[in-house]
């Protein structure tokens, strides 16, 4: 049976078992009041039974309509309270379908059906986007990869055609090809790692890691002429240590590549706030506008004229980053500097407190 239909029979049931006890009340107190009997042409007859043969067939008249009544008012106000239902169930029969742009848009007062309404158009709209987002990010990947592809294949190609050519730069830019595609795979799966979430948590320190990154890219800033000054407090975390790391690397990566040539600044520090950690990276470079620096964080978005030497990457960074804070269960802001260059945080929830043992005695 239905819902609908199981609402009415519930509905009538109800009604009918009402009035069952109202009549049997009437009943009862009718009796009361009566005398034990009364005379007729046949002499004494009982007077309850006088009163059940004119009684029963106003209850039995009454019962059915009762019934009827039940029915037919519980068929009705279950439809009317199920209609939202029955939007909410074709809207996810759409949403089966591959539809993800209709909305229910339930009107009324705010009840359950209407936050459950609410709550599903939520959802659909995330899905949209996340899809969206998806497409998009599969048809620059798509992009970015089938570039070094067709340069490898051209290569090849004026190799064979032209066998005296000399073969050393040939193979220095295969090379340099072939590493740029293994970077960009490699930054593709550490992202849908970190999109996935599929890593185990630990406790972290962003202090730490800052040393070891800055140790790292060290040689990569002395070359470029950037200075990095590295500072703050311990800041104890949760999450993959691996992650976190290359969250830092990324950032002070960026810092560096895009940056004053010669005579560039990088400042990182960490903090400790109530609840929370953060790591502050900033640079010198050039005059961003909000609108570009909005955009960053989108996949192999690089930005105008942002790109200056072979360490600028595979139009990642910034992306796997995003993830990774949002992983983390944490918050970016980038925003331009006044003076050129960029200004991140990423703040991250706070490690618990170790659980003290009981005190020995």
């Amino acid at each position: 049976m239905s819902v609908r239909l199981k609402f009415a029979l519930s509905y009538a049931g109800f009604v009918m078992l009402a009035g069952v006890l109202m009549l049997a009340t009437v009943w009862v107190y009718l009796l009361r009041g009566l005398p034990g009997a009364a005379s007729s042409p046949n002499g004494l007859v009982p007077i309850r039974t006088i009163v059940l043969h004119a009684y029963a067939p106003a209850v039995a008249g009454v019962l059915v309509f009762l019934l009827v009544f039940g029915l037919l008012g519980g068929w009705l106000l279950a439809g009317r309270m199920l209609a939202p239902l029955t939007r909410i169930t074709d809207a996810t029969s759409l949403a089966a379908n591959g539809s993800l742009s209709h909305r229910i848009e339930l009107e009324g007062r705010q009840d359950e059906f209407r936050e459950l309404a609410d709550a599903f158009d939520t959802m659909l709209a995330r899905l949209e986007a996340h899809v969206t987002e998806q497409r998009r990010f599969a048809a620059n990947a798509s992009h970015e990869l089938r570039t070094p592809l067709a340069i490898t294949r051209a290569l090849l190609e004026v190799a064979l055609d032209d066998p005296a050519r000399d073969s050393g730069e040939q193979f220095r830019r295969l090379h340099h090809v072939n590493a740029r595609a293994i970077d960009l795979t490699e930054a593709l799966l550490l992202l849908s790692r970190a999109d996935q979430r599929s890593f185990t948590r630990e406790p972290v320190d962003l202090s730490l890691n800052v040393e070891e990154a800055v140790e790292t890219l060290l040689p990569m800033a002395e070359k470029n002429g950037v200075t990095i000054e590295a500072s703050g407090d311990i800041t104890p975390t949760i999450g993959s240590r691996a992650l976190l790391l290359q969250m830092t690397v990324n950032l002070i990566h960026n810092a560096i590549v895009h940056n004053l040539p010669g005579r560039g600044i990088v400042w990182v520090t960490t903090g400790i706030h109530p609840g929370s950690v953060t790591l502050t990276v900033e640079n010198t470079g050039e005059i961003l506008s909000a609108q570009l620096v909005s955009t960053l964080t989108e996949p192999f978005q690089r930005g105008t004229e942002r790109i200056r030497h072979d360490h600028a990457g595979v139009g990642l960074g910034l992306a796997i980053v995003k993830s990774i804070v949002q992983a983390h269960d944490g918050t970016l802001t980038i925003a331009p500097r006044p003076g050129g260059g960029l200004h991140v945080t990423v703040r991250l929830p706070i490690a618990p407190a170790p659980a003290r043992g009981p005190l020995a005695h």
